[in-house]
């Protein structure tokens, strides 16, 4: 395998199991994930350099091996995962095939990259603030953060406490599934009544709006009529704000001691998000880590079991690879008013694609309850071309 679009930090080869769910399929790893006998990067090289190699696998990659599928390389990632752009100042940007203009997104920026140029079958990821959704919606391809607790991070480089989930990106549906099925992901009641968030639709476009439309307009055919809710009687931006103190206190909890004893190097936008983390005042994250599950309980009590909210992944396609760092942080902070619904409630969300605008793609998006990724990949299969 040739990487042509700068989405591996290293191209290597490990064969899966002869038999299972994924045999035949090739993937690469977001290099968070541990690989005996290698030091995962996690997008720095100073993390690299003070970092041991491995005793064994992540649980998560010897889930896929055991699967049957073969470890083609491990992929790149935002510095210490803590970007949504994919714009890594030490490797560059692995090149997002739809739109070669714009970003890949991220942090899994390596693991869409290689899906939507074909290098692999599919790719693993995490997702702490949109790290597979927003690359899936800016890539073109399919990607999906799971429950929050349902698939062990164990050996992968932790960024928050309670946040962190697998993901994994595609081309198609069937991949998706047979991808939930070597993790194991529960049997779930099929869903078949879809929420509209109208709060989370204000956010997007006009353009990316109209876009979505056609495929808004299947799934009803099939689900009927999406009901109106308003989702955030208190204001999106203010979950967005319980989001991002909680986000960064986190962080910095998990990280900090290590940025203070070295010397990371960290690209724009990295080493300012850092700084601020480090900022963080002790009483707004008590107050945000309050209000978590409140929103949390709130979200979930809209979500019956048969219920999956129908929403746009992102504001628009992804910005150019020349925007200013202030209009990449913008982006940021716009998308995180849609992403932090899936984040706050610990449950899983697919994107799907769905068109684009000027040239780049965009991804409608569904939150399903606890545990329903195999229920959510069904719903979607009807969007398939």
């Amino acid at each position: 395998m040739k990487d042509t679009v700068n989405a591996f930090a290293e191209v290597l080869e490990i064969a899966g199991s002869s038999t299972g769910p994924l045999s035949g399929l090739s993937f690469g790893a977001k290099d968070l994930y541990d690989i005996e006998g290698r030091v995962a990067g996690c997008g720095n090289p100073e993390w690299k350099r003070t970092h041991d190699k491995a005793t064994e696998h992540a649980p998560a990659v010897s889930a896929l091996l055991g699967a049957g599928a073969t470890l083609a390389g491990m992929t790149h990632t935002d510095e210490l995962a803590y970007s949504l752009m994919g714009v890594n100042a030490h490797y560059g940007s692995p090149v997002n095939t739809r739109d070669p203009r714009r970003v890949p997104g991220g942090s899994s920026s390596g693991s869409a990259a290689a899906v939507a140029a074909g290098l692999v079958d599919f790719g693993l990821g995490s997702d702490t603030g949109g790290s597979v959704r927003l690359p899936a919606s800016f890539c073109g391809v399919w990607g999906i953060r799971t429950t929050f607790g349902q698939i062990t991070l164990s050996g992968c480089m932790p960024f928050t406490h309670s946040f962190d989930t697998v993901g994994w990106f595609a081309r198609d549906a069937g991949t998706m599934s047979r991808v939930a099925e070597a993790y194991g992901c529960p049997e779930h009641q099929a869903l078949d009544r879809l929420l509209l968030p109208v709060d989370l639709w204000a956010l997007a476009s006009p353009q990316t709006i109209a876009e979505l439309a056609p495929n808004l307009a299947r799934l009803e055919a099939v689900y009927g009529p999406a009901t109106p809710i308003r989702i955030a009687a208190d204001g999106l931006e203010a979950w967005r704000e319980t989001f991002r103190i909680t986000q960064a206190s986190e962080i910095w909890d998990v990280h900090g001691a290590w940025v203070g004893a070295n010397t990371p190097d960290f690209g724009p936008g990295i080493k300012e998000r850092f700084d601020i983390a480090s900022r963080i005042d002790a009483e707004d994250a008590k107050a945000a880590h309050a209000e978590k599950p409140r929103i949390a309980a709130h979200i979930q009590s809209l979500m019956l079991k048969n219920s999956a909210l129908v929403l746009p992944t992102s504001p628009g396609p992804a910005p150019f690879l020349t925007d200013p760092e202030s209009a990449l942080n913008d982006f940021r902070m716009a998308a995180f008013e849609m992403l932090c619904v899936a984040g706050l409630s610990g449950l899983p969300q697919l994107s799907v694609p769905s068109g684009q605008v000027e040239n780049g793609p965009v991804g409608l998006s569904l939150i399903g309850p606890k545990d329903s990724e195999s229920a959510l990949i069904t719903m979607a299969a009807c969007l398939e071309p």
